[in-house]
């Protein structure tokens, strides 16, 4: 059959037109990322599609669906979705070599392809702890190293001792023998000290595909030590007749044996008024000869320690008199006052005297001046009748 020119002109710009429509449409699709055992959704989606069949293949480039057929059989392969717009299919119980480029074609002319990478993580197995043998001595140095496997990428580790992390560690990461995973390591070194007995250690293994729940391994430490000993008294004055308690407070583990109590350096010597009950010595109706030094010793498999506690007993009447009025005092400052009033009077006394002789003296002196004796006679006389008349009185 023979076509006419217009049908033919028809026919060519029909075809034209196809081909020109499907040159302006592409294969959307996106990476996706999952959990090692999870399960994986592929989409691939078209915006404008006439009737052009879609394709998804593996990174090994076999077909896994064309349109809503399946190509490879593999259980774990399913569809999801297949219309003109969308091809869509899930990979489940997905492991760490399907991992790779997957792609996505639409059957134009020519084939237009978009590649979607999937990539798999690599749970971390479950961390462990080792090089703690217990008990560790006081002093004693530790390395704690926490090791996990699987991990991809490589998973990070961090060590905390009673909630505070400890940041001076060693971290080793090492490839798997799949050329996949890795397994990591942490070492914690430190020396052993009595505060970190009871102490609860962790290494937590942080990961993107434990979803912000890390892994988490423990361990409890135990620390032996020799014992720490303080006395503590019941009274801070002891008294004559009271009583007092001295409590011997040990610490240490293993737990102190029972405690020793000794005075000066012997054995208590009162028993009856001298009674240890248990970590406490109670001395009853307290007098001076229990004067001295106390000492409590206690003892461990690790070793012994000691204080000592210095008693010193009160008379409560010295207390007494020390607290009242001194009168001693008060009556040798009235003496002292006395004393001083009469030597003041005494000597008032001796100067008024004194002043007034020297003044009769110089009233009497025109007699020296006579020329005879029988002038000197009467002016003697006639002095002393005025004196008489000038005597003055001192009060």
């Amino acid at each position: 059959m023979r076509l006419r020119p217009s049908a033919l002109l028809r026919f060519y710009s029909l075809c034209g037109l196809l081909i020109q429509g499907s040159q302006g449409q592409f294969p959307l699709t996106q990476n996706v990322t999952v959990v090692e055992g999870g399960t994986a959704n592929l989409t691939c989606r078209v915006d404008q599609n006439d009737n052009t069949s879609l394709q998804w293949s593996n990174p090994a480039q076999q077909t896994l669906y064309f349109d809503d057929k399946k190509a490879l059989r593999d259980n774990r392969i399913e569809l999801v979705r297949a219309s003109w717009h969308e091809l869509s299919i899930s990979v489940s119980d997905v492991s760490l070599s399907d991992e790779g480029q997957y792609t996505c074609s639409l059957f134009t002319m020519p084939v237009k392809t978009s590649k979607a990478f999937l990539t798999v993580l690599g749970v971390p197995e479950k961390p462990q702890i080792s090089g703690f043998t217990s008990p560790v001595m006081e002093g004693e140095r530790m390395q704690l190293t926490c090791k996990t496997s699987g991990s991809k990428p490589a998973a990070d580790i961090r060590w905390f001792k009673n909630d505070k992390e400890i940041k001076d560690v060693k971290y080793l990461k090492e490839e798997d023998a799949n050329r996949r995973t890795f397994t990591v390591s942490s070492t914690l070194d430190f020396r052993a000290d009595r505060s970190d007995d009871g102490a609860v250690v962790r290494c937590r293994v942080d990961h993107e595909s434990l979803n912000s729940t890390p892994q988490i391994a423990m361990q409890v430490l135990e620390i032996h030590y020799t014992p720490s000993v303080k006395i503590i008294s019941s009274s801070s004055w002891p008294e004559e007749g009271q009583s007092i308690v001295l409590t011997c407070e040990s610490k240490g583990k293993p737990l102190p044996e029972p405690v020793l109590w000794t005075k000066d350096g012997g054995e208590l010597p009162d028993p009856e008024r001298m009674v240890v009950n248990g970590r406490d010595l109670r001395i009853s109706f307290l007098n001076k000869t229990d004067n001295g030094t106390y000492r409590c010793e206690a003892t461990n498999p690790i070793g012994q320690n000691s204080t000592e506690y210095v008693l010193i007993v009160h008379d409560p009447n010295a207390l007494a008199g020390q607290t009242g009025p001194d009168h001693a005092l008060i009556g040798g400052i009235v003496a002292v006052v006395v004393f001083v009033t009469l030597c003041s009077i005494i000597l008032l006394g001796r100067y008024l005297a004194r002043h007034k002789g020297t003044y009769l003296t110089n009233e009497a002196k025109g007699a020296e001046d006579a020329p005879d004796a029988d002038t000197a006679i009467i002016n003697a006389e006639g002095s002393q009748v005025n004196a008489e008349e000038k005597k003055e009185y001192f009060i």
